[in-house]
């Protein structure tokens, strides 16, 4: 079901950093402090996109490798370690869409992240809070222009 939701996901993710820059674009043929932040706030977000979907794809392409069956499918292939010992508990896995992840159970109730590289969840946190912050201050420009 999970890996249904990760092309839409994606799709979600570019769309809105298409956005992003058009906005960004917009913003830069104007002048002032408070347009040069907004702008930079919106291609610093577009980052923000284009680091989610980045993860997603990572999360979609071991959802693949999962659920493919076949002779080689038991363990699980995107959660296999490479010690058979472990590698055999391995009964189940799920999606986490924020942070990115795509974690791996194993029978005796412990659980592990794979597939997403370790940059994307700090980047994309990073990114967002840059973002924000912009945002934040681009706001605050412009109420500071405003008074008199």
């Amino acid at each position: 079901m999970s890996l249904l939701l990760c092309p839409p996901a994606v799709l979600a993710a570019v769309v809105s950093g298409l956005v992003f820059l058009g906005r960004a674009l917009a913003a830069a043929g104007r002048g002032g402090l408070a347009h040069s932040l907004r702008g930079l706030a919106y291609v610093i977000a577009a980052g923000a996109a284009a680091m989610y979907a980045w993860g997603i794809l990572y999360v979609a392409g071991a959802a693949l490798v999962a659920e493919d069956g076949g002779a080689d499918s038991s363990p699980i292939r995107s959660c296999r370690t490479g010690v058979e010992e472990r590698d055999y508990r391995i009964d189940d896995y799920q999606i986490g869409w924020v942070p990115v992840r795509f974690v791996c159970h194993r029978s005796d109730g412990t659980t592990y992240d794979r597939a997403v590289p370790g940059y994307v969840n700090p980047a994309l946190a990073g990114l967002v809070v840059t973002a924000v912050a912009l945002a934040a201050s681009a706001r605050w420009a412009d109420e500071r222009a405003r008074r008199p």
